[in-house]
């Protein structure tokens, strides 16, 4: 797996009584990767070097 890109201690404080397993966050952080991997073509089929809101 590539960099973290996301938060634990964030997560944690997000998931309100809830226990976070160390996969969960791995998973999380695939899962973002791959939303920013399809803004970026999103964004680039449009024509601009610039990811907005609207791209994900």
């Amino acid at each position: 797996m590539a960099d973290m890109l996301i938060v634990k201690s964030a997560v944690k404080e997000a998931a309100v009584d809830m226990n976070v397993g160390a996969d969960f966050y791995e998973k999380l952080s695939e899962v973002v990767a791959a939303k920013i991997k399809r803004a970026i073509e999103r964004a680039k089929e449009n024509g601009r070097t610039t990811l907005k809101d609207r791209d994900v």
